[in-house]
């Protein structure tokens, strides 16, 4: 077993929304900093690794270190799932900070979604259900890591934030072409976005269109319609809390008992009504046991980052 205190690792959580990073130099002290996106399907793969390696040098000039003094690094990106994805991640941070002159030793580009499995079991059994920007759940039975969901808002990511504001809007433009139910959201995107009139409604379209909002900017104005009575977004609320429900019924098949649940994510973390729904769901399946993750995505970093050292030592 390797000694900890002698190694310097950084971990980096790129979520849709928000990028978090940590340091833990030699001895366990700690620098940590917050910085925009590094989601690839946001900001294409070029300028997600430019601001992942904007977080790496950040932190080791608050830790007053110089990058080459750090043992490990492993970043999770959202969005990233194959090998090719993670190595060319890799390659292109990696041919960046060569660039810029900035020295790097070993890094792991992984997905976002397989650093939080980590900290939240800290490697046990267990499943894993995020809720953010996106939705995805992560199953491990011992060494076999199984997935549902995270296809992206394109294709999939029900219960999402993304999602939330995606059905939120629909709803909108249904109301206003006579084909569904008055909401209360219609009247709030006029007044939360100044290039949006409501009484010429494809200015909707074209505020999207010119990114002025993206979906999940309108989630918590969706939350806070249907805790003030609009039955249109509270139903879309308990919709979502369906469909996320769904991903660890899908995934408990692998268990022969009861098997442990935690949940991360944005909205979880906000504790919005949206989790309280899907957490008394959880808590009444008889198969699964709601429980609270261990640690944090970034602590599931850091732990993969001595893993590697003690991997290097031993080979």
């Amino acid at each position: 077993m390797i000694n900890r205190e002698e190694y310097t690792i950084i971990g980096i959580d790129g979520g849709g929304t928000k990028t978090r990073g940590v340091l833990f130099t030699q001895g366990n002290e700690k620098v940590e900093m917050v910085a925009g996106t590094t989601r690839i399907g946001a900001v294409g793969v070029g300028e997600s690794c430019e601001r992942t390696l904007n977080v790496i040098t950040e932190l080791c000039k608050k830790a007053e270190i110089d990058t080459s003094e750090v043992d490990a690094i492993v970043v999770g990106l959202a969005g990233v799932w194959l090998d090719e994805e993670k190595k060319r991640s890799q390659s292109l941070i990696r041919t960046l900070a060569r660039g810029q002159g900035v020295a790097i030793n070993d890094i792991m580009v992984t997905s976002d979604a397989e650093i939080a499995l980590e900290g939240a079991f800290e490697g046990k059994d267990g499943i894993m259900i995020i809720v953010g920007t996106g939705s995805i759940a992560l199953a491990r039975k011992k060494h076999e890591v199984f997935r549902c969901g995270g296809w992206g808002i394109e294709l999939d990511d029900e219960g999402s934030g993304a999602w939330i504001g995606r059905e939120g809007l629909t709803a909108v433009v249904r109301a206003l072409d006579g084909r569904g139910r008055a909401t209360k959201l219609t009247t709030v995107i006029g007044e939360m976005f100044p290039t949006i009139d409501i009484e010429q409604p494809r200015t909707i379209v074209k505020a999207y269109a010119e990114r002025a909002f993206e979906y999940q900017m309108l989630t918590p104005t969706i939350m806070k319609c249907a805790e003030e009575g609009d039955d249109v977004c509270m139903e879309l609320i308990e919709k979502a809390a369906n469909h996320l429900y769904e991903l660890p019924k899908a995934l408990d098949k692998h268990y022969d008992s009861k098997v442990q649940v935690a949940m991360m994510g944005g909205i979880i973390d906000a504790d919005t009504i949206l989790n309280k729904k899907l957490e008394k769901l959880i808590e009444s399946d008889k198969k699964l046991k709601l429980v609270k993750p261990k640690g944090s995505a970034l602590k599931g970093a850091i732990e993969i980052g001595f893993r590697m050292i003690a991997d290097d030592i031993e080979n």
